[in-house]
């Protein structure tokens, strides 16, 4: 039997009750059965500082050895203030750093996008900026299915949970669109991105 799917989950947001939260709840729920989701929060990244890069702290340092081990990475993330949260842009530049590991983690990596908002853009311009994050650290962004969970207040019940069976099918999609992916994994510059059995 093939070895599951390992997708990273990095939530984009610190909120215990943020509606991204609860839409990577769902992710779980619809899950592909080949497919393993391990979630990832940015509680304890401390503001990057190349100063540091030499001594990555110890978070930092997590987040770089999970994204390596992943197949792929998913990341379900709010918008503010029409772009990508700092929290998240924060963990991006530590991650993207060589530093003393000499790792470069997001090269050749496939990563999928999605996010929910009360708005009517459903996180769309945050999602572009990062696209454009990833074009420069050499990712694998998937183009679609594109998920902007826009209207959030009424796709999700009280308790948190999805309701709309439009939003959930296209999570599934999206999971299975990245699970995919995992074949095109293919460094191009310091070979150590992707997991050895799978490199190209």
């Amino acid at each position: 039997m093939a070895a599951p799917i390992e997708i990273l989950a990095i939530l984009g947001s610190l909120r215990k009750k943020s509606y991204n939260r609860a839409a990577l709840r769902a992710a779980h729920e619809v899950l592909p059965a080949d497919a393993l989701l391990v979630d990832f929060t940015l509680e304890g990244i401390t503001g990057y500082n190349q100063d540091d890069e030499g001594n990555v702290p110890p978070r930092v340092a997590e987040l770089k050895v999970a994204i390596r081990a992943a197949d792929a990475v998913l990341i379900v993330s709010p918008e503010y203030n029409y772009s990508i949260p700092g929290v998240l842009k924060n963990a991006i530049d530590w991650s993207s750093r060589r530093g003393a590991d000499n790792l470069l983690v997001w090269e050749g990596k496939p990563v999928a996008m999605m996010g929910a908002s009360v708005g009517a853009q459903g996180t769309s311009r945050a999602q572009y900026h990062l696209r454009q994050v990833f074009v420069f650290l050499d990712a694998l962004p998937l183009n679609r299915p594109e998920v902007m969970i826009s209207a959030a207040a009424q796709k999700f019940d009280a308790e948190g949970n999805l309701t709309d069976e439009k939003t959930r099918e296209a999570i599934r999609k999206l999971l299975e669109g990245l699970g995919r992916g995992r074949g095109d994994c293919r460094p191009r510059k310091s070979q150590t991105s992707c997991p050895p059995e799978r490199r190209k």
